[in-house]
C-alpha cells in the first residue's frame, strides 16, 4: 500500500501558512510510510521529541484498481470510497525543512501521522467535488472545508500521480487540507465528519 498526499491544495490554507493564494504550477505531492497509518480508532501518541504537532483534516480517497498514465477523463473509475483523515504534521520540523529546501519526509511521514476513518462508498455522494467535511476536537468544530474549494480536483491529482507511480488497489490519497490547522494536545478527543456522517474518532495520548 502506498500513501500519497497533496500539499497546498486549498488557497485559504496556503495563505495562512505561506501568505499566498496562488495555485501551485503543479500539484505538490509527498508520500508517507505505511507505518504512518492510524486506524480503527487507535489512539495517537503525540511524539514529544518532534515539537509541535498539528492536525490537518483532509478528505481521503481509496484507489480501487491498477492504473498507470491515467487520463483525467477516466480517473473517476480508479477510486471507490472516501473518508476523513488527519495528516499529522511536525510543524517545527516542516518549517526548518522548508527553509533549508529539504523534503518533508520526517515531518509528514512519522509513525501514526496518517489517521484514517471508515470508508464511505463514493456513490453515497452526488459529487465528490462538493463534499463538506469537518473536524471536532473536544466537541468543538475547529476545521471545516468543502472539496469544491480544491485547487486541484481529485481526478486531476490521480491523473498527475499516475504519470510517475503505478497506482494499485488499496493505495490511498490525502487530498489536502483547508484553513484552520492547529496543534493537538494530550487528552484531545478528535472526531471527523463527511457531511453529517461521523467516520473518524480517536484520542490523543
Amino acid at each position: 500500500m502506498k500513501i500519497f498526499a497533496i500539499g497546498m491544495n486549498y488557497a485559504a490554507h496556503n495563505q495562512e501558512l505561506h501568505g499566498t493564494l496562488k495555485r501551485p504550477d503543479e500539484p505538490v505531492i509527498f508520500t508517507k510510510a505505511d507505518s504512518a497509518i492510524l486506524n480503527q480508532g487507535k489512539p495517537f501518541f503525540i511524539p514529544d521529541h518532534l515539537g509541535r504537532i498539528d492536525y490537518e483534516t483532509e478528505v481521503v480517497v481509496r484507489i480501487c484498481r491498477l492504473g498507470k498514465n491515467i487520463p483525467e477523463r477516466f480517473a473517476h473509475r480508479y477510486y471507490d470510497a472516501l473518508t476523513v483523515g488527519i495528516d499529522f504534521t511536525a510543524r517545527d520540523l516542516q518549517k526548518k525543512a522548508s527553509q533549508a529546501g529539504q523534503p518533508w519526509t520526517i515531518c509528514k511521514g512519522f509513525d501514526g501521522s496518517a489517521a484514517i476513518g471508515e470508508w464511505v462508498p463514493k456513490e453515497k455522494f452526488l459529487d465528490v467535488q462538493a463534499v463538506h467535511f469537518h473536524l471536532d476536537i473536544n466537541g468543538k468544530t475547529v476545521q471545516e472545508g468543502c472539496t469544491s474549494d480544491m485547487l486541484y480536483r481529485v481526478d486531476e491529482i490521480i491523473a498527475y500521480i499516475s504519470q510517475f507511480f503505478t497506482l494499485k488497489t488499496g493505495d490511498i490519497l490525502y487530498t489536502g487540507t483547508p484553513a484552520g490547522v492547529g496543534p493537538v494536545h494530550i487528552d484531545d478527543h478528535l472526531e471527523g465528519y463527511l457531511e453529517e456522517r461521523k467516520v473518524l474518532e480517536f484520542n490523543c495520548k
